[in-house]
């Protein structure tokens, strides 16, 4: 991508369709006069007097427990420096999304006009009453130490400057386990740091905490090493100047156990690096530049233990695996203060999740068989959704001990329950999908690439890694679109009616004549045929040309799943193909199933679809909770429907008695597990949380995803196809650019899958 698409994007990102990131929503009813007279004018004073007899009824009747303010002068912004505080309000309104997405916290961003250390803290202190917590945020040092000690002393809230802490909790923890697999003990080991920043001696404060010796960590900056001789030391600085008669960087890593870079790129040299100690452990944050290239380095010292806080290498040091969660455990014991038992515990929690089995959601996300705590993985991943659980959990218990905690939690059991339903507050699913296309992208053939939106998200797959695109369609028209959008990668395009393809017709059209003469088709037929795009795309995967297909975009489905039927077929033990679509709802994400294919399915039929429904979730992560959807629950009505959805499910109880499936179900009973416990306690479904809903018939599933997707702004992926015998996806009719990068990336992970079977 160059600067100017890059520019553009991010413009448009930002200004449509709402300028913004973040928005207030309201929580309660307000559609008639009652709801707003209980909102406002008369029913509002009630709360208000209760709040006036006992201050922290504020926790009960208002937003005050679950509302963050992220909150930043703009002197110090990451990679821009000092722009102030209206050009900072983009970044905290990011902070803000990361709080919501992560540990469904609500953030109003505050961006205050005050470079003066104490008119900063007063302005701070008179908003205060707002809020449960204060994230401190882009503050240049020395003032961050002052503002946050002061803040600090002065609120009874929660008060974090992420910069400083977010950093040094990551790589704290990060730090501990890469001594434990190098067997070394941190009070033992020579530690270096460049950068004498905030964020830099925050870390090296934290793993003094840990048992880091004074005398044996060697700070730098641009200056050199700071020494004790040296005369222009901040406060901050001397605390950590160094007796030892060292004057660079080079002089300081020679011998040297652990290096911390958190200053520039590409400024660890080779030779700097194999002046260290044996198994050296490097954690080079520098972004978007390492202080020393990551591949550079493992190639130097194959003993070595390497962080980064780039997302394209293991161990990744990134604050969204603290901030979110360090406060959701502060807000839900309302605690007075992060104090430093509550980071402490923040980082062996994060430090003893990398030691356990991981879930199988977060192998398939990183396309690993199986991520085990070693070298490559010392901390975990941002997509491990126990992140939610742990780190809250562990920081409300240190808050509670170390007496800051003024709502104590007394119920540990429904607290975990508690935070793991916020999981569902997001779209995890479509980065986990993402992130899985991009570790092994593949080659993807668009059908209809002569059409402005699949170009748009031919371009953004691309620039993301997400797939190589072939683009198919009027090569003049493509050229035009692509110069209008500033497409200007090198993409191959093809045009399946040209000349310049008469070879790859003929070839394409002889392997379908072969596959399809027993069954009415002449050669003469086949070649016409392989003018058309959908066969000739079809043909491009079917021959290995291609690794997968995505079309449909101006097409009706029959138009597209004929040629796709007929060129490629079915998957073994397959008879007839299904669709699905995935609904990332608020309670989490859903299959709906058949939503695009099957207009009246058997018993037997429905059995399949759950299955291929099933597998499909286990191909993201997920692990499959299936209710078959009907009028009546559990044989209430003995209609030809009814009857119809209980023989499939009593056929898979026979043949599958391991998976989660029951029914008939009605709607609201499948996805209310209260209901559920109530009214129908011997079902399969009981104490689970309901994830894939297959429909008695096409009418019921196409209605319910579209309806939910108009009427909800549900995000929905699909259909995804199920039961082809190769990658090949089909777009709705007129879908988004956002939906067709979606299906992009199912494409690509479905042919990661297949590839080896074909």
């Amino acid at each position: 991508m160059n600067e100017n698409q890059q520019r553009r994007q991010a413009l448009v990102y930002h200004a449509k369709p709402t300028p913004g990131k973040i928005a207030v929503v309201p929580t309660k009813r307000y559609q008639t006069q009652r709801d707003l007279a209980l909102a406002y004018s008369p029913g509002v004073a009630i709360p208000c007097q209760e709040i006036e007899k006992e201050v922290n009824n504020v926790y009960k009747y208002t937003n005050k427990g679950n509302l963050v303010a992220v909150i930043s002068n703009g002197t110090a912004v990451l990679g821009l420096g000092d722009i102030g505080p209206n050009a900072s309000k983009p970044v905290m309104e990011g902070k803000g999304l990361l709080f919501k997405i992560f540990a469904d916290i609500d953030v109003f961003d505050i961006e205050i006009d005050a470079n003066d250390p104490e008119e900063f803290i007063n302005t701070v202190k008179a908003i205060a009453p707002t809020f449960g917590g204060i994230n401190l945020e882009d503050i240049k040092a020395p003032e961050a130490f002052e503002i946050e000690k002061r803040l600090k002393e002065e609120l009874d809230i929660p008060v974090m400057h992420d910069d400083q802490h977010g950093t040094a909790i990551i790589s704290c923890a990060a730090l501990l386990n890469a001594l434990e697999l190098v067997d070394k003990k941190i009070e033992e080991v020579t530690i270096v740091v460049s950068g004498a920043g905030a964020a830099a001696i925050s870390c090296t404060r934290l793993y003094q905490s840990f048992g880091a010796r004074a005398e044996n960590i060697v700070m730098t900056d641009s200056k050199g090493v700071i020494r004790k001789d040296r005369a222009d030391l901040t406060q901050e600085k001397a605390e950590f100047a160094t007796a030892n008669n060292l004057n660079t960087l080079d002089e300081a890593l020679a011998g040297a156990d652990v290096f911390i870079g958190l200053s520039l790129g590409n400024i660890v040299s080779e030779q700097m690096l194999r002046d260290m100690a044996p198994k050296p452990i490097v954690f080079a944050m520098a972004n978007p530049d390492p202080e020393i290239n990551y591949d550079l380095a493992c190639s130097v010292r194959d003993d070595l233990i390497m962080a980064t806080g780039r997302s394209d290498h293991p161990n990744q040091v990134n604050n969204v695996l603290g901030f979110p969660f360090i406060f959701r455990g502060a807000l839900d014991v309302r605690a007075t203060a992060i104090n430093e038992a509550m980071k402490k515990a923040a980082v062996k929690a994060l430090a003893q999740l990398a030691k356990e089995p991981v879930p199988e959601q977060v192998n398939v996300a990183y396309d690993q068989t199986r991520l085990s705590f070693g070298k490559d993985y010392i901390i975990p991943k941002p997509f491990d959704p126990r992140l939610i659980v742990e780190i809250p959990l562990e920081v409300a218990k240190a808050a509670m001990e170390s007496g800051v905690a003024t709502a104590p939690i007394e119920d540990w059991d429904r607290y975990k329950d508690t935070l793991q339903k916020r999981l569902g507050n997001d779209q995890k699913l479509v980065r986990l999908l993402h992130n899985r296309a991009k570790i092994d992208s593949q080659t993807v053939v668009f059908t209809e690439a002569d059409q402005l939106d699949v170009l748009k998200a031919a371009q953004i797959v691309l620039e993301e890694k997400i797939a190589i695109p072939v683009l198919l369609g009027r090569k003049k028209t493509i050229k035009k679109l692509m110069d209008t959008i500033e497409f200007d990668e090198e993409v191959a395009i093809i045009d399946p009616k040209a000349d310049d393809q008469k070879e790859n017709r003929d070839r394409y059209a002889q392997l379908f004549w072969e596959d399809q003469k027993r069954k009415g088709k002449t050669l003469y037929d086949a070649k016409r045929l392989m003018r058309e795009r959908n066969y000739f795309g079809s043909m491009m995967v079917k021959n290995r040309d291609v690794d997968a297909m995505i079309s449909g975009y101006s097409r009706n489905y029959p138009q597209v799943v004929k040629p796709i039927l007929e060129t490629l077929g079915t998957a073994k033990g397959i008879r007839r193909v299904a669709a699905t679509n995935l609904m990332l709802t608020q309670r989490g994400p859903l299959f709906l199933s058949d939503t695009s294919i099957n207009i009246n399915p058997s018993a037997k039929e429905l059995a399949k679809i759950a299955q291929m429904t099933a597998q499909t979730a286990k191909m993201f992560g997920l692990t499959p909770a299936i209710a078959l959807l009907s009028f009546s629950n559990f044989g209430s009505n003995d209609s030809e429907e009814a009857k119809k959805v209980s023989e499939a499910v009593a056929y898979l109880h026979r043949y599958y008695p391991d998976m989660v499936v029951d029914g008939p179900l009605q709607s609201d009973f499948a996805l209310n597990p209260e209901m559920m416990e109530k009214s129908f306690s011997f079902s399969r479904l009981k104490n689970t949380r309901v994830n894939t809903l297959v429909f008695p018939n096409l009418d019921a599933a196409n209605i319910t995803y579209k309806l939910m997707k108009e009427l909800n702004g549900v995000l929905s992926i699909g259909p995804i196809m199920m039961g082809l015998a190769f990658p090949v996806h089909t777009l709705q009719l007129g879908a988004s650019v956002e939906e067709i990068v979606n299906m992009t990336a199912v494409a690509v992970v479905d042919a990661q899958q297949k590839k080896g079977t074909l």
